[in-house]
């Protein structure tokens, strides 16, 4: 059950009053509401209490958000602690739709408050928490502090929330949705599956289509999850870059192994950074297992300085994917390149020199990056291999939508010896039917 106490006192705006409203009728719409799932109630509060809603008046989502809409602020006064009493002796009551006390079924409460409280809160907030009663205290603007912590559950962090303005309330409301157990978070797009998203109470799982095996990660899925490949990141550390979002792009990076199945026979991972100059952070093969090369990616340090991508590109061709350099003999090879800004060296002919020798090439670009470079760096077709964002903070849809799905190809060799074996077979064949129809010919004679 939820019930939601809106503190609606002489310092709330009416405009500010749509936008809690408009938060609540969000919230909302994320629930499974029904008479046998969540039920919801509303309590606005001022220097007096008013039930608008209680928790059996409304038994579809529709008609709740239609109900929120209509409700009108009260006058003055921040009566919280009479707000806090009235959710517990009337709102969780049986006789207001409140259902029996079960291990199953959830009190939840609410309180948005944006001014001090006139009267004691300290008491009846812990004597509301004792009853089974989950307190989130949502404070706004010049509110004061303490009371919110006066009022919230255990674990604070997690009960209490505090916005600058009633402007961006909004952005809590996909943590409430959670925290009520979204009914459908499939339909929500709340989840990281690639393929299939299968709905359960409040949670998901990932699975895949026909023919796609589940990946370690519970969510990517692979056609070829068996195909052995060399994967080599290439990253920008120039200083345009800046440190805070440095440290976004090793996240990134980690994102990508998390998908791929990382081992001594399949997949092995090298990282090279450049900016001015071209360092090789670790080889091809150093690291097989993602708890090690995670770790790695994380203590790369910075570089700063120029973007060098040409120079990064023939390190790649000529070192990185080189058996020197770690790379195995006939195994897919693929390239990923991050930068943040145009190339300060001509890219063209180490671009294509990596896909004329047969290498995947994939172009990430963030910020001040010129899309006509990630192009002619990313292999065919391009909308599979090149991606671009505006806003670091973007890159984890980036991450996503990257699937590194090699598959592995045919050995010529084998196939070569498969088709001189059928040929003598079919020879062979020739030969003893020439020879059972000579047999029976000298028979009939």
């Amino acid at each position: 059950s939820l019930v939601v106490y809106d503190s609606l006192s002489r310092s709330v705006r009416p405009s500010e009053f749509e936008q809690v409203k408009v938060f609540l009728a969000k919230v909302i719409e994320g629930l499974d509401v029904g008479p046998d799932a969540t039920r919801v109630g509303v309590v606005n509060y001022a220097s007096r209490v008013k039930n608008e809603l209680s928790l059996k008046t409304h038994k579809t989502k529709a008609g709740l958000v239609k109900a929120v809409t209509k409700i009108e602020p009260l006058s003055t006064g921040t009566m919280t602690g009479l707000a806090i009493q009235f959710a517990l002796n009337v709102a969780f009551s049986e006789a207001e739709g409140a259902r029996v006390k079960s291990p199953d079924i959830s009190k939840v409460a609410i309180i948005v408050t944006d001014g001090r409280p006139q009267d004691n809160v300290k008491d009846v907030a812990a004597r509301a928490r004792d009853a089974g009663i989950e307190l989130y205290a949502i404070g706004v603007g010049r509110v004061d502090l303490n009371t919110l912590k006066q009022i919230a559950s255990e674990q604070l962090d997690d009960h209490v929330d505090y916005v600058e303005s009633y402007s961006v309330i909004e952005k809590l409301t996909k943590k409430f949705q959670e925290a009520f157990c979204v009914a459908d978070l499939c339909a929500t797009g709340d989840h990281d599956c690639q393929q299939v998203c299968i709905s359960a109470p409040g949670s998901f799982k990932c699975a895949c289509k026909e023919g796609f095996s589940l990946l370690e990660d519970g969510k990517s899925c692979s056609a070829c999850s068996n195909a052995a490949t060399d994967v080599v990141f290439l990253i920008d550390g120039s200083k345009s870059v800046r440190p805070e979002n440095f440290e976004l792009v090793k996240k990134w990076i980690n994102q990508i192994i998390d998908k791929l199945d990382v081992s001594e026979t399949k997949a092995h991972v090298g990282l090279v950074q450049y900016s001015s100059s071209v360092k090789q952070e670790f080889p091809l093969g150093r690291y097989n297992n993602k708890k090690d090369l995670k770790d790695a990616v994380k203590k790369m340090a910075y570089m700063e300085r120029g973007t060098m991508t040409g120079q990064a590109l023939r390190y790649l061709t000529d070192s990185s994917f080189a058996p020197a350099g770690g790379a195995r003999p006939g195994v897919a090879k693929v390239g990923i390149v991050f930068t943040d800004g145009r190339s300060q060296d001509y890219i063209g002919d180490a671009a294509k020199k990596a896909k004329e020798q047969g290498f995947r090439m994939y172009a990430v670009g963030v910020g001040n990056a010129v899309e006509d470079e990630l192009r002619e760096i990313a292999s065919q077709p391009t909308g599979e291999h090149y991606f671009y964002t505006a806003d670091f903070k973007a890159m984890t849809a980036i991450a996503k939508k990257l699937q590194i799905n090699i598959c592995q190809e045919e050995d010529p060799c084998e196939c070569d010896s498969v088709v001189k074996f059928q040929k003598k077979v079919e020879e062979a064949l020739q030969a003893l039917t020439k020879k059972h129809i000579l047999y029976k010919s000298v028979r009939v004679r």
